[in-house]
């Protein structure tokens, strides 16, 4: 047994090389890609929806667990690795599933440590000797191709290595290709990305969450000289996701943490309804005054009714019949911008004839106020339809596929434990399409394509 304190190295046999079972045996396309003749081969069947891909097998899979990251004091890989550990991965396993990377000199301790008034797990990587210099991108992926890890982590490392590139290169303004990794590619993050993946995968963990990240304030020092808190490659890996600034004048979200977290979710807000088995806490290197400089996770396992989960929101409605349609835009980007979940308008035919619309929005009961403040603010509205609505929802998971032009992530449902939905998340595409003047549409076609070839490569129940 590792007790605090202790250290392990590097060689030796992964707990995470699974038994893969037997590939889907039924195949059947409805509808998804016309042109893509290929398609037609593929174990899964496409649907038209939200959800896109539908596929079944025979192989009984098992629903995964729920994991949720509370970044109220940032996120880096070491504190990942601490948080993965504290909440219950065995850290013999951690150790032996990193030797599998095929990388010699360094040792991982694990030990006990006070930040603030939490009581944190530190995982530190002890480097003797190796990669001190900068790698390029292209030879990341070639020690990750040469390594002995499963696909799967092999996959999300690639993804978490080619956000940071994507986002180092236009920070610095040069091709992803040229990048050489400073702060991100010596060895010691290397393991953060593969380890924190590895964690997860022990955890069989397959839905993340996570809340509004806390990037931090002031200045740091990089290779690069000193820049300012949040540096330029975590404000880039930021867009689109909520982060506020918080607590000591310093960094607290890296590259790194920033990068694996956008690779394992894109789920980002208050923590939804779970019933938690475990919480764990990961300490950052520093250790600031009077400031519990830690990562808390919460992991919630599945329970034995079943795969959905149930929580309770709010429908919030209202009729409107004299807004101008040039605003509905606008006024649903400031809903989901305040915390909604969903937002839909539906035509109607109001009183004396008049044609109208209904306004509904989904929300948490604590973001009522934000949503109450828009509607009121931005519409005609003089009163709204409030009502608590029960849901059922699917667990979900993402992985990430690429496409040219970039990294496409894919939203995965399980129905139960043979079926499941699978759908590119859209914004990841036009994205893509708006940086390399493709269609959205084929973008999308193309992530789709790659995940179901991806299938068909690793043959495994969950996708």
């Amino acid at each position: 047994m590792f007790r605090a304190g202790e250290t392990g190295g590097t060689g030796g046999k992964s707990a995470t090389g699974r038994e893969q079972g037997s590939h889907v045996t039924r195949v059947t396309l409805l509808a998804l890609v016309a042109h893509h003749s290929l398609l037609s081969r593929l174990p899964f069947a496409c649907a038209l929806g939200k959800m896109g891909a539908v596929w079944t097998g025979r192989e009984r899979t098992l629903m995964g667990a729920h994991l949720h990251f509370d970044c109220y004091s940032g996120i880096s890989g070491d504190m990942i690795l601490g948080a993965l550990v504290d909440v219950g991965v065995p850290f013999p396993d951690l150790v032996n599933g990193l030797k599998r990377l095929r990388l010699s000199g360094f040792t991982l301790r694990k030990r006990r440590v006070h930040r603030g008034a939490i009581h944190a797990t530190k995982v530190d990587v002890m480097i003797s000797a190796g990669l001190r210099k900068p790698l390029s991108l292209h030879r990341i992926h070639a020690i990750l191709s040469a390594s002995r890890l499963p696909d799967k982590i092999k996959q999300q490392s690639r993804s978490v290595f080619d956000r940071l590139a994507e986002a180092e290169g236009h920070a610095h303004r040069v091709a992803k290709d040229r990048v050489h990794f400073h702060e991100v590619g010596v060895l010691d993050s290397f393991v953060d990305i593969v380890g924190g993946l590895i964690g997860c995968d022990l955890l069989g963990v397959t839905r993340v969450t996570a809340s509004p990240v806390n990037v931090g304030a002031g200045t740091l020092q990089s290779a690069h000289g000193i820049l300012p808190a949040p540096g330029p490659a975590v404000a880039i890996l930021a867009k689109g996701i909520p982060v506020y600034s918080a607590g000591p004048p310093r960094e607290l979200t890296t590259p790194t943490g920033m990068a694996l977290l956008r690779t394992l979710t894109s789920e980002f807000g208050s923590m939804p309804v779970m019933t938690p088995t475990a919480i764990g806490y990961g300490a950052g290197d520093a250790d600031p005054d009077g400031w519990p400089n830690a990562l808390r996770v919460f992991l919630a396992r599945p329970s034995a009714r079943g795969a959905r989960e149930r929580d309770t929101v709010l429908q919030v409605e209202t009729n409107l019949d004299d807004v101008n349609p040039q605003t509905y835009e606008y006024v649903m980007e400031q809903l989901f911008s305040r915390g909604a979940l969903d937002v839909t308008l539906a035509p109607v035919i109001m009183k004396r004839g008049r044609p109208g619309i209904v306004l509904t929005c989904l929300a948490a009961p604590a973001q009522l106020d934000q949503i109450l403040d828009v509607l009121f603010k931005e519409t005609t509205a003089l009163g709204v339809r409030i009502r608590e609505v029960m849901r059922q929802i699917l667990p979900r998971r993402f992985i990430s596929v690429k496409v040219r032009g970039g990294i496409v992530r894919m939203k995965i449902a399980d129905v139960n434990e043979t079926t499941a939905k699978a759908a590119p998340e859209y914004l990841d595409c036009k994205r893509i399409a708006e940086r390399t003047g493709r269609p959205v549409k084929e973008v999308l076609e193309d992530a789709a394509l790659a995940y179901a070839k991806q299938r068909v490569a690793r043959p495994t129940g969950r996708g």
